[in-house]
């Protein structure tokens, strides 16, 4: 595994999210050069993913607690 990919694993989802923000920007502003556009393109789609597999874990999470809860009544 990648060291950026380690680094992307250690940040919460909302600093993911705020990063998935700045890529999807970075095609709107000035700083556009086609050159680069695959490269960000498959960076953002790979940060898209693994926040989209945090935001399953933390739902499969908040079930299992939900669930707990809800026998102990």
């Amino acid at each position: 595994m990648s060291e950026a990919n380690n680094d992307a694993k250690k940040k919460s989802v909302q600093e993911k999210l705020t990063d998935l923000s700045e890529l999807v920007g970075w095609f709107q502003g000035d700083s556009f050069k086609l050159e680069d556009a695959l490269d960000k393109f498959k960076d953002a789609e790979a940060l898209a993913e693994e926040i989209e597999k945090d935001l399953t874990k933390l739902k499969n999470d908040i079930q299992v607690v939900k669930k707990r809860f809800d026998t102990q009544e």
